[in-house]
């Protein structure tokens, strides 16, 4: 019999790590076991509510770096070959208020930012044009991803690979290891692991995001806009496009340990007002035009 793998959860990693699985076993069934799928709004189902972009956080000068840059690649391709994948090669505006060497962007061992070549060569911001309290400012050529459209070709590609999709929900591991006898499972589920019987990951926690995704002004944009102390900080601003038509998210903050699925509306105008004064294209807080605000907790 053909071997039969489990993935649990079907946000990006579950979706990818089930088409890989495919990739590398072609004969092998299988399946994806999961509450949420591409399409559902939950506070639970984090993938959607990205912005979002390639910027790596690696700087282990080793395996961390090889995975992003890995991905870097394959957005790549899909970028250039695949314009239902919802990604876009699209420079992104990176701006510091903390000096380089505090900013967390440098390699260990190297003190480099080792993206350099991978992106084609960091351009540094003229100091005359960083606003006022920034340390300094980059230039990449990167890729805004609208994860909706992601999502659904992820899913999409699941589907044509014959991939199985269940709608199913487990409290404990062990009932998917009851439900759905398999040669291997892979564990996707990200923040749910906190709750989920049989792991019960307590070093887990939550850093909730808050976002707005407005209309798209009526110059569309041409570039990514993040402005933060350091690489991961619960301070950061950003403005991601979500091309083709899915208008631009406005964002943010990371929230450490907050379990809060509520729209904090004191919250969203200072995204806004943030925004705004980052990004010029966006005009005034005041000529935005929200769609909808979202929450999102992230794993860590």
């Amino acid at each position: 019999m053909p071997e039969q793998y489990v993935v649990l959860g079907a946000g990006v990693v579950g979706l990818s790590t089930a088409l890989e699985l495919k990739r590398r076993v072609p004969a092998a069934h299988v399946i994806i076991a999961a509450k949420h799928f591409p399409g559902d709004r939950s506070v639970d189902y984090c993938s959607p509510w990205a912005g979002a972009n390639w910027m790596s956080t690696a700087t282990d000068n080793g395996v961390q770096e090889e995975w992003d840059a890995e991905t870097y690649r394959r957005f790549g391709v899909l970028a250039d070959t695949v314009p239902e994948a919802a990604i876009t090669r699209m420079d992104l505006n990176a701006i510091f208020d903390r000096p380089i060497e505090q900013a967390e962007v440098l390699s260990q061992v190297t003190g480099k930012i080792w993206y350099d070549k991978i992106t084609g060569g960091i351009r540094p911001i003229p100091r005359d044009n960083l606003p006022e309290g920034a340390c300094f400012g980059l230039v990449m050529s990167t890729f805004s991803v609208n994860t909706q459209g992601y999502l659904a070709w992820l899913s999409t590609q699941c589907l044509q690979a014959g991939i199985e999709m269940r709608r199913a929900h487990f409290d404990d591991i062990r009932h998917a290891f009851r439900d759905i006898p398999s040669d291997a499972y892979f564990n996707c589920t990200g923040l749910g692991s906190y709750h989920l019987k049989g792991v019960e990951d307590k070093s887990l926690y939550p850093t909730r995001g808050q976002t707005i995704l407005v209309e798209t002004p009526k110059t569309p944009m041409k570039a990514m806009y993040f402005r933060s102390p350091r690489r991961v900080d619960n301070d950061t601003t950003y403005v991601f496009p979500r091309y083709p038509t899915g208008g631009v998210v406005l964002g943010g903050c990371r929230l450490d340990n907050d379990w809060s699925g509520e729209v904090d509306e004191t919250l969203a105008d200072d995204i806004m007002r943030r925004c705004c004064a980052l990004a010029p294209e966006l005009g005034k807080p005041d000529d935005l035009k929200v769609i909808y605000h979202a929450v999102g907790l992230r794993p860590e």
